[in-house]
């Protein structure tokens, strides 16, 4: 269930319950696509920096290792040992981004794996099932997402079936959510606005998946091209559309700044690769831009990669010596990069939160955005 505690202008600050635990909105999930954050980072870990949701990839976790098998094992929770919010994609992106060869037809879709080119087939109903069998506290329904330059007659018949694609996976949740064997009862349904970047059809097709009354609602096929002032755009026209006391996900995205923008636009939920891909390439976020710590006016830097974060690579270790340790291929410095990087968002996003709930918001997003813009020297 999801409550809506204040409002300061369109941002929203709500609280989701969940079968695992709250969740306190607005809230960036780090993503571990295959169930483990890339850079060596453990369930420990995520609970020391902050992490509320971790975000998990139904279609890696079916190709490798596979659900049965870990629904055997109790589920993703208790295979990776994390006991809070777990959101698992439908793998609709992965089938339409990753795989080569490809056929879509209205029950589903079959194309190659891509790490043995075995044939697959997935469709609403396989989906679903898949994402039972981990156990989740939130699955994503499957959808076709289309290039954000297909043409828009293409992009209209897409839409149209990834809408009745979303029927489907309401009725098949509902069917296994009641099996005596499910991993979770509870799991939560949450329904992916496409579109591309045409606003009649995503208005439209908002307007359509609202009806249906999900736990939460998402807006996908965005950060894939189109510039930053496109999706803006989709999303100051898309947004008011989708209900209001239901949380709104912007799948893939993105920068810290792209955040401040989509929360200001009505959005709660985030999540990006961009913390951990560019931790474990020594760049690092803090609220002065981003720092390349291979750079060298890091070497003999004694400073923390940000004074006053409370991250444990900034409560231990000074810039020169992480610099050093990537310097020397050491994994210990991709790993506290990566670190401080996902304690930066997981941070960024409580003083989002108390900026709404102290009705600063407007403030708030100025003067942020303006220090990532000034940098530190």
């Amino acid at each position: 269930m999801y409550s809506l505690l204040t409002r300061d202008g369109l941002a929203k600050r709500g609280r989701l319950l969940t079968v695992h635990g709250t969740v306190e909105t607005p809230v960036f999930m780090n993503v571990g696509t295959v169930g483990a954050i890339k850079g060596a980072v453990s369930t420990d870990d995520l609970k020391l920096i902050g992490t509320q949701v971790e975000l998990s990839n139904t279609y890696h976790l079916h190709v490798r290792t596979g659900d049965k098998l870990i629904k055997e094992y109790g589920g993703l929770h208790k295979f990776m040992s994390w006991d809070r919010p777990i959101l698992t994609d439908s793998g609709g992106f992965q089938v339409f981004s990753l795989a080569g060869l490809r056929k879509i037809r209205e029950e589903g879709v079959t194309f190659q794996s891509h790490i043995d080119g075995h044939y697959i087939f997935m469709g609403p109903e396989e989906s679903m099932q898949i994402q039972s069998n981990l156990g989740s506290t939130i699955a994503m329904a499957f959808d076709e997402c289309p290039s954000s330059v297909a043409e828009k007659s293409y992009i209209k018949e897409s839409v149209d079936r990834t809408t009745r694609w979303l029927e489907r996976c309401k009725v098949k949740m509902e069917e296994l959510n009641r099996l005596p064997d499910t991993v979770n009862p509870h799991q939560m349904l949450f329904g992916i606005n496409q579109g591309g970047v045409y606003a009649d059809i995503r208005i439209e097709h908002a307007k359509r998946i609202a009806e249906l009354n999900l736990s939460g609602y998402a807006v996908g096929g965005l950060a894939v091209g189109e510039t930053h002032e496109e999706m803006y755009h989709i999303l100051d026209e898309t947004v008011p559309y989708l209900p209001v006391d239901k949380p709104v996900y912007l799948m893939g995205v993105g920068t810290p700044a792209n955040i401040i923008e989509a929360v200001d636009r009505g959005v709660d939920f985030f999540d990006c690769v961009y913390p951990s891909r560019n931790g474990r390439h020594g760049h690092v976020y803090t609220h002065h831009g981003k720092l390349n710590m291979f750079n060298k006016k890091h070497e003999l830097d004694h400073r923390p990669i940000e004074e006053g974060c409370g991250c444990p690579a900034c409560r231990s270790y000074s810039r020169a010596y992480i610099r050093h340790l990537l310097k020397a291929n050491e994994m210990l410095g991709m790993r506290l990069c990566v670190l401080h990087n996902l304690y930066f968002y997981n941070h960024l996003m409580e003083e989002i939160r108390q900026a709404i709930e102290e009705h600063r918001y407007k403030e708030f997003k100025r003067s942020t955005l303006e220090g990532f813009r000034t940098p530190e020297d």
